[in-house]
């Protein structure tokens, strides 16, 4: 879609990347590591400054004490850290449960791990799951759940009372949760982030994934992180060092800077990403379009039935080709053919500039075409 839209000249509401400024004093922090010559490898499970940060951070925010030698590795951004901690952890025909719709590399992991998917559906507008469909899912063969709270594409944060049936269950099947943590402080009207990690009973069966991609507005930089227990981590070091060896030395210097931003910041970044929210729905619907509140990451789901369509495809096509705005098509999320056709996603991490000229040309094409 982010293809497409070079090639229309659309507005990008498709890709999870800001169109602003990273933070200033972050760039700076960047540029001063490598002008100190940060410049050759660091450990391959990341540098010790760096790993002493995310401690740091864990135990401020959570009050999770974790050992920066045994259970944390630095790896290329979220996407690596989740595919790394499958392939040490899985085994062939091994089962991975994953709630639907889900962000859409969990399949493609799954497979490259010639594991086995079983999924969970969340019902909208609230996204729920149905507890008997979770355990239904559970067997034998089951080695992992995946949990992304927030959640991509939905929005949804997962309720304590859900994570503690998540845990349950995890425990009774001697199962790992593995869980994708990436929009954690990106969070409104009251919700709370829980890291499964900090539960009862879970400290040795999870596996957290995390990055500086959507906290700091950096995507490109490729900086994440796995937090698990040692026996875990041996593994995943393993498999981390023969996929990429390590992440970028100079942008770890600045991610040491980073994870030592005020709590300001962090509340600001929740505060400002919900008043986008509010101001992309009230856009959408003035167009026509029902989209979906999120709790949580900077999505809307937005049912496409309000405006006399049924095909998530054609119309992010007839989106992003003749009214120039780019969204993704809702089936990329689900399973099978057909499910989610009723539904596209709109990202709003964007200049309110980019969301405002998004809406005048949503508005025209769906608004005239009703007049």
């Amino acid at each position: 879609m982010t293809r497409l839209a070079l090639r229309h000249s659309a507005v990008n509401l498709a890709q999870g990347f800001p169109d602003f400024p990273a933070p200033a004093e972050l760039k700076e922090a960047a540029t001063r590591a490598i002008e100190e010559d940060f410049n050759q490898y660091a450990v391959t499970w990341g540098a010790k400054p760096l790993r002493d940060a995310i401690a740091a951070k864990y135990l401020r925010h959570y009050g999770l004490e974790l050992d920066p030698e045994t259970e944390i590795t630095v790896v290329c951004g979220s996407t690596e850290g989740m595919i790394a901690s499958l392939l040490a952890t899985t085994n062939p025909d091994d089962e991975i449960v994953i709630f639907e719709p889900y962000y859409e590399n969990y399949g493609p992991d799954a497979d490259l791990c010639s594991a086995k998917r079983r999924y969970v559906t969340l019902h909208a507008p609230d996204w729920t799951f149905d507890p008997e469909e979770l355990r239904a899912a559970f067997n034998s063969k089951t080695k992992a759940i995946i949990v992304n709270t927030p959640n991509n594409p939905t929005g949804k944060v997962f309720t304590r009372a859900e994570l503690e049936l998540i845990a349950e269950l995890c425990q009774e099947h001697d199962a790992l949760c593995i869980t994708d943590e990436i929009y954690e402080h990106i969070l409104y009207d009251g919700a709370v982030h829980i890291p499964v990690l900090t539960m009862p009973g879970m400290r040795d069966r999870t596996i957290l994934v995390n990055s500086m991609s959507k906290t700091f507005s950096v995507t490109g930089w490729r900086v994440g992180w796995v937090l698990a227990a040692p026996h875990l981590t041996t593994s995943i070091r393993k498999v981390h060092d023969f996929l990429t060896v390590g992440a970028a030395s100079p942008l770890q210097q600045a991610g040491v800077f980073a994870l030592s931003l005020p709590d300001t910041y962090f509340k600001d970044l929740a505060i400002h990403y919900g008043e986008r929210r509010d101001y992309l729905m009230g856009l959408l619907r003035v167009a026509g379009l029902a989209p979906y509140r999120p709790a949580g990451a900077y999505y809307i789901m937005s049912d496409i039935n309000s405006i006399g369509y049924s095909d998530d495809v054609l119309l992010s096509r007839h989106l992003v080709e003749t009214v120039g705005v780019a969204c993704v098509p809702g089936g990329s999320f689900f399973s099978r053919q057909g499910l989610g056709s009723h539904l596209i996603r709109f990202c709003f991490c964007k200049k309110y500039e980019t969301l405002e000229e998004a809406g005048r040309r949503l508005q025209r094409a769906f608004r005239g075409a009703a007049d």
